[in-house]
């Protein structure tokens, strides 16, 4: 009877998102979403990125470094499986579409959603037809100071539009240039994120 008492409080303590396993089918990385970003302070080495030149050209530039260097950034080891498939144009309409200011100095901004909020976001995205499970990251934060970025590694059923598994996690930044500096962060989320995404 204590054991049965002692496994319901346990499993009181998972939500629905995170008690879920990833299985064993097929799973398509989506890429990095960052319709949530906050960049905190001001871009190391003095560079000036605008606006413009973070959403089109950097946003751009991480998601294809993800898909090109399968060693550095690991997708599929991520997820526990062979290989993945990738369908980058559903997280690149997304970003395309932004108009906001990623730059502030506020330190409030480094974490501000939680699980349910990712849930909200998931509900109303456009998988553009795609069904079965899709990986996608919301990056959150992104701390000059801290010289790190943190960010939600969620998988969802596209289908259904309805999270499977959301984790948050932060990866130390590092490198020369401000792209290569982030890739850097992003690499380590995903490495971070690895144990939360076995089944």
């Amino acid at each position: 009877m204590r054991i049965l008492i002692a496994s319901l409080i346990i499993c009181l303590h998972f939500s629905p998102a995170s008690a879920q396993t990833t299985g064993a089918g097929d799973i398509t990385w989506l890429g990095l979403d960052f319709s949530q970003a906050a960049f905190i302070g001001s871009p190391e080495g003095g560079e000036n990125i605008t606006n413009a030149a973070f959403r089109d050209k950097y946003t751009t530039a991480w998601n294809q470094a993800i898909m090109t260097q399968q060693k550095q950034y690991n997708v599929a080891g991520m997820v526990h499986r062979t290989k993945v498939k990738y369908a980058l144009d559903i997280t690149a309409k997304s970003n395309r579409s932004l108009q906001k200011n990623f730059f502030g100095y506020n330190v409030g901004d480094f974490s501000r959603l939680d699980a349910k909020k990712i849930g909200d976001l998931v509900s109303h995205y456009d998988f553009q037809g795609q069904t079965g499970t899709g990986v996608l990251v919301f990056v959150e934060g992104m701390s000059a100071a801290q010289k790190e970025a943190g960010a939600w590694v969620t998988m969802v059923d596209m289908k259904t539009r309805k999270v499977i598994l959301t984790t948050y996690k932060t990866g130390e930044a590092g490198g020369f240039g401000f792209r290569n500096y982030w890739a850097k962060a992003w690499a380590n989320i995903l490495a971070a994120a690895g144990p939360d995404l076995k089944k």
